[in-house]
């Protein structure tokens, strides 16, 4: 088993969450704060590791036995994404998907770090969406 840090479309009630198998959560918690957040291409999170200038970002964790990691999880994945170590608010450390270096190969990368938590990002455009919608 291996544990496995979740911060977008795989966290409970997300479209991948069928993906984790039944894995258990472990906890709602969040990473230490030296993490910059991205919504990349409005699609999907990347967590990027920095010296500075670094935020707390939401995400559960899970015990993900390692077959499920290999055969279903990381398949999944988009590839601006891969697999890292980081550390969690409580000092421990847990596997997670990492924006992947160089980060200027990617289309479009919105800073979304004062927000630090995607599913909050993503109602907060589906709210911007749906007045930009509505007729005057």
């Amino acid at each position: 088993m291996a544990l496995m840090f979740l911060n977008g479309g795989a966290m409970r009630g997300e479209p991948l969450h069928g993906l984790l198998c039944g894995a258990p959560l472990v906890a709602v918690t969040s990473t230490a704060p030296k993490y910059r957040f991205y919504a990349v291409g409005g699609a999907f999170p990347g967590l990027c590791p920095v010296a500075h200038g670094g935020q707390a970002i939401a995400g559960e964790l899970y015990d993900v036995p390692m077959d499920v990691l290999r055969d279903r999880l990381l398949p999944a994945e988009p590839p601006a994404l891969e697999l890292g170590v980081i550390e969690l608010a409580d000092g421990s450390s847990s596997f997670a998907m990492l924006l992947r270096r160089p980060y200027t190969s990617f289309a479009q990368l919105t800073d979304i770090t004062s927000v630090a938590d995607w599913r909050e990002f993503v109602s907060r455009e589906s709210t911007v969406d749906t007045e930009s919608r509505v007729s005057p």
